[in-house]
């Protein structure tokens, strides 16, 4: 209860700043909290914007099937790297280079070859969420004991026993810790994809408003964005910690 307070503490605090701080602004620029709460009623109400909610069902399939490739990718390319060593020392360090580079250099490409249809943001969903959950796949099996697989094998465990009993267990945490990242990043980049270039989506009334200088439309947007993002990591928490409590 204290931390509940506390965070409750913290926002209406927050609040406050950004009430005083936005009367202060030019309008054009900022708004307080007190304009954004009509804007967010309005667009709820879908009078500012009766698209909303084909936007957001857009949205939700375009991080859905990013999602899904990126998971599909990710295990397979990681199961590989991590089950074949000599693989997986050749590949990894490069992967890992490539993870750093900063994703969006590589939208300016995609949507050449995909155009603004919801392919590129799929690709870009995908290609934001691959490289954590490769990563992670090839973590995880790199940490599994060896001995164990060994004990198992002695005792007259086949592949897949020892892989289910052995090393899914070893690496779940792991596993799970990185299809979480994978998911916010693949929400990230398709909402980003979107603002950068888009016909519709959720993303594309944030750059609509921006652009009109609809500054309590843009707020109201982003936070129903913020909700759509929070959920999504919520979700996934909540099956991190059940794995967690599996693992245990």
């Amino acid at each position: 209860m204290r931390v509940l307070w506390l965070r409750l503490g913290l926002l209406a605090a927050l609040l406050a700043v950004w009430e005083v701080a936005g009367r202060a602004a030019n309008p054009l620029l900022a708004v307080p909290p007190s304009a954004v709460l009509p804007a967010l009623r309005d667009l709820l109400l879908l009078r500012s914007y009766p698209e909303l909610p084909a936007s957001l069902w857009l949205t939700l399939r375009e991080i859905g099937a990013a999602y899904m490739l990126a998971v599909a990718a990710g295990l397979g390319c990681g199961f590989m790297l991590g089950m074949h060593r000599l693989v997986g020392r050749v590949w990894g360090p490069m992967l890992a280079a490539l993870y750093a580079v900063p994703a969006v250099v590589w939208y300016p490409s995609l949507m050449l070859f995909f155009g603004l249809e919801a392919a590129s943001k799929i690709a870009f969903g995908f290609l934001l969420g691959f490289f954590p959950i490769t990563l992670a796949v090839l973590a995880g099996v790199r940490q599994v004991n060896p001995q164990l697989v060994t004990v198992a094998h002695a005792y007259g465990a086949g592949a897949v026993t020892v892989f289910r009993r052995v090393m899914l267990p070893s690496m779940l945490f792991t596993l799970v810790g990185g299809l979480r990242t994978g998911l916010a990043l693949c929400v990230i980049g398709v909402i980003v994809g979107e603002i950068l270039g888009s016909k519709a989506g959720i993303g594309t009334l944030i750059n609509h408003a921006y652009g009109l200088l609809r500054t309590a439309d843009y707020v109201a947007l982003v936070l129903v964005t913020l909700v759509l993002v929070v959920g999504s990591d919520v979700l996934a928490s909540l099956l991190e910690r059940r794995a967690q409590r599996w693992t245990e």
